[in-house]
């Protein structure tokens, strides 16, 4: 939670990263962890006090994040999380699903045995993880997993792309993670890219990686459906 951070922060400026740098960073994955729902007004004075900044750093994460609809700023209101606006979901994914099967496309001819292992360790994980209902370290995981595809990758800018992207989405997947259905289907769509990789298919890792993303934006459909209250049009 945002209350338990102080130290993280304070650890983090020793370490040289600038206030501005860490507050955005914890208020970004409270906000797609969903410890700040959908709707939230920010208490930015509780938020100063929590993470012991003053206002100027905190006001420059709220911009950044502003910037990238995960917040917005209503003068004489206030500053709320945004709902989950299904036009930028599907922008989100769209530019998630070109570089992300175009990664595993690449990567693919020259996949080697130590990726598939440590590709195959990690869904292991998340197989346990499943089965202690332990959804957290699922989604840790999940993160993981797609990570170390953009590392074997080694294009920090592509990887920063799908990082930008991936902030509208990953709310979405943590919403429908808790039901057991996606957390299953997400383990053996992943087994399906990694095997696609073992045997170098370029255009098998490919098809692989977009089914991954596209049933999750399916499922979601279905869910908004059912929890309008948490999006917008």
């Amino acid at each position: 939670m945002l209350d338990e951070r102080v130290s993280a922060v304070t650890g983090s400026t020793r370490r040289g990263l600038s206030k501005v740098a860490v507050v955005y960073e914890e208020l970004r994955n409270a906000i797609v962890q969903l410890e700040l729902a959908p709707g939230a007004r920010i208490d930015k004075p509780a938020l100063c006090a929590r993470l012991g900044v003053s206002r100027q750093p905190l006001a420059e994460a709220v911009a950044r994040l502003a910037d990238e609809r995960l917040v917005k700023i209503e003068p004489q209101k206030g500053t709320f999380v945004t709902r989950i606006r299904m036009g930028d979901v599907a922008e989100a994914n769209f530019v998630r699903r070109s570089l992300e099967t175009a990664t595993v496309e690449a990567i693919a001819p020259e996949a080697d045995a130590d990726l598939v292992q440590q590709l195959k360790r990690i869904v292991d994980r998340q197989e346990a993880a499943l089965t202690a209902d332990d959804i957290d370290e699922f989604y840790r995981l999940d993160l993981r997993f797609h990570r170390a595809l953009q590392d074997a990758l080694a294009m920090p800018r592509v990887a920063e792309t799908i990082e930008t992207a991936r902030a509208q989405l990953e709310r979405v997947r943590r919403l429908l993670l808790p039901y057991a259905r996606r957390a299953t289907d997400t383990v053996a769509e992943h087994q399906t890219i990694i095997a696609a990789l073992a045997v170098h298919d370029p255009e098998a890792a490919k098809a692989a990686m977009a089914a991954h993303l596209d049933t999750g934006i399916a499922e979601l459909r279905d869910f908004a459906s059912r929890r309008p209250e948490l999006f917008e049009a």
